[in-house]
């Protein structure tokens, strides 16, 4: 399957989630905060996905704790984006000292013992939203920042920039206006994995307890879960199922369109026809090429 028909089904999957986060007060059939069944009700008309320990309908919960995770994801990705690109692109400019420093610090990040210094900053800093966004993103802007560094190294060197700097061009200008924009696909790349990787890791701090308990995601719906036993009994399968299944659809579809979008920044990873003609170009002009 193709890259560009991979992305669609992520675009189609993601717009889903996103378009029932947002529309949740309206497609909840309950007030996800109060008691409107008996504990541990199982699936009805009335409550479809039942009901949890203290008589909350799961489907309305599970509507309003995909705006915590899609939020945090988001946010969390935005601010990685923005520290990765910053640090990549000034870094891969301006090279000599900036360049040795900047890089160290991207090693260090990258070497540290990534989950439990999540945990213990996530512990240390406090239980909320905010909190959270800025220990996960923190710490996996590293990643975006090296792999655009390494294409600044290469963009800084075209003959365009060249062009522009021998003009008397600023390093600003020159930043902003001919290295990112052929950055594009390669940071909207980056900003899908760290989305991506952020919904895991905010399930993951939440399942251990560790996020805002004023409000509930996904995570935390099987924190919840957990704590009352339902593993253990028929429970599991209204209450554990759908919320492991939403992290685990929205997941998928953020790497379908990281995937695609990554196809776009390297046309390395392209699939090409046996004589190494790009298969997105498999028309009559490529079988011309491809025979010629």
């Amino acid at each position: 399957m193709s890259g560009a028909r991979l992305g669609r089904i992520g675009a189609a999957i993601l717009s889903l989630f996103i378009a029932a986060a947002v529309f949740a007060p309206v497609l909840a059939p309950h007030d996800p905060t109060r008691r409107t069944a008996e504990p541990f009700e199982a699936p009805s008309l009335d409550h479809p996905l039942g009901a949890n320990d203290v008589g909350q309908d799961i489907l309305s919960e599970l509507l309003f704790a995909g705006r915590l995770s899609l939020t945090v994801g988001i946010s969390t990705a935005a601010l990685a984006a923005v520290l990765g690109v910053t640090v990549g692109v000034v870094s891969g400019y301006i090279r000599g000292p900036v360049d040795s420093v900047m890089m160290r610090g991207v090693d260090v990040i990258l070497s540290l013992p990534f989950l439990p210094l999540m945990i213990v900053l996530a512990a240390f800093l406090g239980q909320n939203t905010t909190n959270l966004i800025l220990v996960i993103g923190l710490l996996i802007w590293a990643r975006p920042a090296r792999l655009i560094r390494s294409q600044v190294l290469s963009v800084r060197e075209s003959g365009h920039v060249q062009a522009a700097r021998a003009m008397g061009a600023s390093h600003r200008y020159v930043m902003t206006r001919h290295i990112l924009s052929r950055m594009t696909p390669l940071i909207a790349a980056q900003f899908v994995w760290a989305a991506n990787v952020s919904i895991m890791l905010e399930a993951s701090l939440a399942f251990l307890g560790l996020d805002d308990p004023l409000q509930k995601s996904w995570g935390a719906m099987l924190f919840y879960a957990n704590s009352r036993s339902a593993f253990l009994t028929d429970t599991w399968l209204w209450w554990v199922l759908p919320p492991g299944l939403c992290i685990a659809v929205v997941v998928v579809g953020f790497a379908f369109v990281g995937y695609w979008l990554e196809e776009r920044a390297d046309p390395r990873l392209r699939p090409t026809l046996p004589s190494g003609v790009p298969l997105a170009r498999s028309g009559p002009q490529a079988r011309e090429e491809a025979l010629g």
